[in-house]
């Protein structure tokens, strides 16, 4: 099934149980402008909606850029006619919420990084469950460089998944991170060349597909929110996709398809 429509910023594309979401903005290094915010937001609208769909992969357009942010000469316009400057979060603005304020996104989600993941581009790929990259791709959050910030969720979400004190030095100068130097601070899973990686995205995403799409989702709430709990709050805390799974077909299935010695039957309900 094809979602794209003609002129369209963002091209969303589903395959069996795998949606495609690619923004599709090359000739401005996939900057993001207003047009694909409003765009993006009916994509993850109808990603975490649709219940065929179990897993999902981000990419930009394009062997140079998975996103450098946003398009700060849209941005430049609307801020001379009048408009005020943004803090953190994007509530009462196009496109809201945005993928970096989904915190109850339920899918697991792959960003395919193959190029510059700048600013607002490597806010959707913090905000992604698994990055993996080409080897030419970079990282920045060069906001101080312009008199912005990361309002977008870089400023917390980097600086709570690599050591805080090598996240502060990347936030308060902006400077660039090579792919090699982000899977060794554990930002990406993993590194291939340019012609691999497409291969590599398949392969995390058929390894993802042979899992319980109820566990893997039970797996991915229970990890978010106990990052910010204690052990013992952890294990006391409801979590909604747990007791789906719980009571699922799946939970059923997948001690019996060991048993019988064949491949599991997932349903995802």
């Amino acid at each position: 099934m094809s979602a794209t429509a003609p002129e369209s910023p963002v091209s969303y594309e589903k395959r069996g149980h795998v949606a495609y979401v690619t923004l599709t903005r090359p000739a401005v290094l996939n900057a993001m402008n207003l047009c694909m915010h409003e765009r993006l937001r009916e994509v993850w609208d109808d990603f975490e909606r649709d219940e065929s769909i179990w897993v999902g992969v981000l990419s930009g357009a394009g062997q140079r850029s998975f996103s450098v942010g946003q398009d700060l000469r849209e941005w430049a316009e609307r801020l001379s006619g009048g408009e005020q400057s943004t803090t953190f979060g994007s509530r009462g603005a196009v496109g809201w919420p945005r993928l970096t304020e989904r915190f109850s996104l339920s899918k697991p989600l792959i960003a395919r990084v193959n190029g510059h993941a700048l600013g607002g581009g490597f806010e959707l790929a913090l905000a992604c469950d698994i990055v993996l990259a080409a080897d030419h791709a970079t990282f920045a959050l060069p906001e101080v460089r312009r008199g912005l910030i990361a309002g977008a969720g870089g400023i917390f979400r980097l600086s709570a998944q690599i050591p805080f004190k090598a996240a502060m030095g990347y936030l308060l100068t902006g400077k660039t991170m090579t792919a090699a130097r982000a899977y060794e601070l554990g930002l990406v899973s993993e590194v291939v060349p340019m012609d691999q990686l497409d291969d590599c995205v398949e392969r995390w995403v058929g390894e993802l597909l042979e899992c319980a799409p109820l566990s893997v989702r039970a797996v991915k709430e229970a990890a978010l929110r106990a990052s910010s709990l204690s052990t013992e709050q952890a294990f006391a805390t409801r979590y909604v996709w747990e007791e789906r799974r719980m009571h699922s077909h799946d939970a059923i299935e997948g001690p019996l398809a060991f048993t019988e010695k064949r491949s599991p039957q997932w349903r995802g309900k």
